[in-house]
């Protein structure tokens, strides 16, 4: 088993028990833990919160057939880190260049809310893979508790890296954590996040790695 992904963790018994009633009630639904999606070998790692109800937790793939997957992807092709502007199906051809996507935590959360233990008993699987970041690489933390995450991953203080979107911090190892507000529904539809804000945040990501 790969200590990157488990696809048959059950660490979390909450967890556990809501995937568990999703698939009685959505018998077509993947409904269990996703998988990162993209290049193993990404200098863009993007984390996100957790897989969506009808998004990822139906299709198996992080940000693939939900709200927050149409600003994300169309922006990943804008700044050439994507082959296509959309990601609706895992069978769509959508191919990800020098990027990943995965999340913080990695199944399906009651109403979008993992609990604080749950993110934590996660983070083992983030940890392997922020190890295995080359040098020059960006991380793009989607929202507060991804951040959270990304820190935890890497052993550092919270206190000493306070989220803001478009903050940039040096994490070690000539690695920058980049922060956004998470691309959800909600987000884009109040104004917290428009279009413009997000490509900002990417083109910086795109130029960090360029240069």
């Amino acid at each position: 088993m790969s200590p990157a992904f488990n696809p048959v963790c059950r660490a979390c018994p909450r967890l556990s028990r809501h995937l568990a009633t999703v698939r009685s009630e959505y018998p077509g639904y993947h409904a269990r833990p996703v998988a990162p999606f993209g290049d193993a070998r990404a200098r863009l790692l993007i984390v996100g919160l957790a897989p969506g109800m009808h998004g990822a937790n139906r299709t198996g793939r992080p940000f693939t057939g939900d709200y927050a997957g149409i600003l994300l992807y169309r922006t990943l092709h804008r700044y050439r880190f994507a082959n296509q502007p959309k990601g609706d199906d895992p069978d769509d051809g959508l191919r990800l260049i020098g990027c990943r996507i995965t999340n913080a935590v990695k199944c399906l959360p009651p109403e979008n809310k993992p609990l604080p233990e749950e993110v934590a008993r996660c983070n083992r699987y983030l940890e392997f893979e922020l190890r295995g970041l080359r040098p020059g690489s960006v991380i793009l933390a989607l929202g507060a508790i991804a951040h959270g995450a990304v820190l935890r991953a890497k052993g550092l203080k919270p206190s000493a890296f306070p989220f803001g979107h478009g903050a940039e911090h040096d994490v070690g190892g000539d690695i920058v954590l980049l922060d956004s507000y998470h691309c959800s529904r909600y987000n884009t539809q109040t104004g917290r996040l428009t279009a413009r804000m997000f490509a900002s945040v990417m083109r910086r990501a795109r130029a960090r790695l360029d240069d």
